[in-house]
C-alpha cells in the first residue's frame, strides 16, 4: 500500500538524514524531493502546494534551528503535516441515535460500494457489536441486489429484499419499518450508482437522504484513481452533506494520492480503508498509522490488532506449549503458521506494517511473493501423517509421490524441507514467547537470500 509513495520519500528524507545541521539550501532540496514526491503519488496540486507551504515555515523557524537534531525534527514535521492533510485522529461512526442508526452509503458504480456494505457490516457486529440489517436500493442492476443478499448471508446480517419493480424511497421506507419492528441497531442502505456524476443520480439519493435522515452518510470511493476520488468525492459533497468517506482498493494503490487528497479538499474524514477483496479486508483509518507506514516506519499498533483479531490463539498456544515441553516444530505445525500468515494478509502486508521497511532497497517489497505460500501448503497437504510429523523419513520415492501429488518440482519439495529445518532451529531459541519472536519466526521463514530473510523477497523468485 502506498508503496512508491513511501519509496520517494524515504528517498529524501534518507538525502537530509545525512546531513549534520540543516541549511536553507538543504531543506530546499529536500522540499523539492517531497514536492515531486507527492506529485507523482497523484495528489491533488491544491494539497501538495498547501503540504510544502507548511513544512517549510516549520522546517526554516526556531523548531528546527533550536533542536538538538535538525534532520529528525525535519522528519518530524514531514510526519505530523501527514497526518494534518489526512485528518490528525480516527473519527469514529457516530451511531448514537435511536435505533435504528441509519447508513447512507453513495458512490460511483465499480467503486466497490456494495461489497463494502457487507464489510462494514460485519465491522459493525464485531466490534461495537451490533446488530446490522442492509438493504439494496438500486433497483437499475438487478445483480447489485442479488450480490448485496449473499453477501449479508455471508457475514451474517439481515437482508431486507427489494424489487427492481419498486421505487427507491418505498423500498427504504418498508426496511426501515421492518429494521424498527426486529429491534435492529443499524440499517445501511445501498444506493445505485453511476458511471458518472449526473443529476439524476443526485436528485434520486438527495430524495433517499430526506427520507431516511441518516445519521451516517459516507461516500465510498476507489482509491486507485487517485486525485480524481478526491474530486469525485467533492461533487458528492456538494450535493449531499456526506460524513465521512471510505477508500476501497487501497491494497492495490502503490501512489497514495486519494489518501493524502480527500480530506483536504472535501473536508470530511476518511473513516475506513478497505485493504482486499476478503470481507474481513476494512480498517478504521488512522492517520498517525498511515503517516508512519507512508514514511517507511512500520505500523506495529495495526499489526499487533489484526495478530489479536485473526490469529487463532489456541492453535498458537498450543505450538507453542509443544515447543516448550521440546516436542519440536513439525511440517504440521508449519503448515498452521503458514496459515496464520494467509489469514493476516500475507507477508507482504505484515511486512508493509513493519518497522525499517523503508530502508529495503526501491522495490523490494513488490518482489514478496504470497503465492508460495499456497504451493507450500499443497505440498504439505500431499504428505500422509506420518511424513508430516517425522520429515527425515522422506527417501526419493515418497518425495516423487509428494511432488506428483501437489503439482511441484523436487526443488521446490528440497526447499520446503530446508526452510522448515531453519523455522526449527527459530523456533527452539523462542522458548519465551512475545511478539518480537513471532516476528522473528515469520521472517526465519524465507531463508537465505532475501532481506531480512523474508521469502520470495530479493534475489531470484522462489518456487
Amino acid at each position: 500500500m502506498f508503496e512508491s509513495l513511501t519509496e520517494r520519500l524515504s528517498g529524501a528524507l534518507r538525502k537530509i538524514s545525512g546531513k549534520g545541521t540543516l541549511t536553507d539550501n538543504n531543506i530546499k532540496d529536500a522540499l523539492r524531493e517531497v514536492r515531486r514526491a507527492l506529485l507523482e503519488a497523484d495528489v491533488a496540486l491544491p494539497v501538495v502546494k498547501g503540504f510544502i507551504e507548511s513544512v517549510r515555515q516549520r522546517a526554516v523557524g526556531q523548531e528546527v534551528k533550536q533542536s538538538l537534531s535538525p534532520t529528525q525534527t525535519f522528519i518530524k514535521i514531514v510526519q505530523a503535516e501527514l497526518e494534518a492533510v489526512m485528518g490528525v485522529a480516527n473519527e469514529e461512526l457516530n451511531l448514537r441515535a435511536q435505533p435504528p442508526a441509519i447508513i447512507l452509503m453513495a458512490g460511483l458504480q465499480g467503486a466497490g460500494k456494495t461489497t463494502t456494505v457487507a464489510k462494514l457490516s460485519r465491522w459493525l457486529t464485531l466490534n461495537p457489536k451490533k446488530s446490522v440489517m442492509v438493504v439494496s436500493a438500486d433497483v437499475y442492476r438487478p445483480a447489485a441486489i442479488a450480490q448485496l443478499e449473499t453477501l449479508a448471508k455471508d457475514v451474517g446480517v439481515e437482508f431486507f429484499p427489494s424489487d427492481v419493480g419498486q421505487k427507491p424511497e418505498a423500498i427504504v421506507k418498508a426496511a426501515l419499518q421492518e429494521a424498527k419492528k426486529k429491534f435492529i441497531d443499524v440499517l445501511i442502505v445501498d444506493t445505485a450508482g453511476r458511471l458518472a456524476v449526473d443529476e439524476e443520480m443526485m436528485t434520486e439519493i438527495r430524495r433517499l437522504h430526506e427520507v431516511l435522515n441518516p445519521v451516517e452518510t459516507l461516500f465510498v470511493v476507489d482509491a486507485m484513481t487517485g486525485q480524481d476520488a478526491a474530486n469525485t468525492a467533492k461533487a458528492f459533497n456538494d450535493a449531499l452533506p456526506l460524513t465521512g468517506v471510505i477508500l476501497t482498493k487501497a491494497d492495490g494503490d502503490a501512489r497514495g494520492g486519494a489518501a493524502l487528497s480527500v480530506r483536504q479538499i472535501t473536508g470530511k474524514p476518511i473513516k475506513f480503508i478497505g485493504v482486499g477483496e476478503k470481507s474481513d479486508a476494512l480498517e478504521p483509518f488512522y492517520p498517525d498509522r498511515v503517516a508512519t507506514r507512508i514514511l517507511g516506519m512500520g505500523d506495529l499498533l495495526s499489526l499487533i490488532e489484526e495478530v489479536e483479531r485473526k490469529v487463532d490463539k489456541e492453535k498458537a498456544e498450543r505450538i507453542a506449549s509443544k515447543i516448550k515441553k521440546g516436542k519440536g516444530f513439525d511440517l504440521e505445525d508449519f503448515k498452521e503458521q503458514i496459515k496464520q500468515m494467509q489469514s493476516m494478509g500475507g507477508m507482504s502486508s505484515i511486512m508493509d506494517k513493519l518497522p525499517g521497511m523503508g530502508a529495503l532497497p526501491p522495490g523490494a517489497s513488490k518482489m514478496v511473493d504470497d503465492s508460495l505460500f499456497a504451493k507450500m501448503e499443497a505440498i504439505i497437504n500431499s504428505m500422509t501423517m506420518k511424513e508430516r510429523v517425522n520429515p527425515d523419513i522422506l527417501n526419493g520415492s515418497r518425495k516423487r509421490r509428494i511432488t506428483v501429488g501437489s503439482g511441484t518440482e523436487l526443488q521446490d519439495l528440497n526447499r520446503l524441507l530446508k526452510q522448515h529445518k531453519q523455522m526449527q532451529k527459530v523456533m527452539k531459541k523462542m522458548k519465551g514467547g512475545g511478539m518480537a519472536n513471532m516476528m522473528r519466526g515469520l521472517g526465519g521463514m524465507g531463508g537465505a537470500g532475501g532481506p531480512g530473510g523474508f521469502p520470495g523477497a530479493g534475489g531470484p523468485p522462489r518456487f
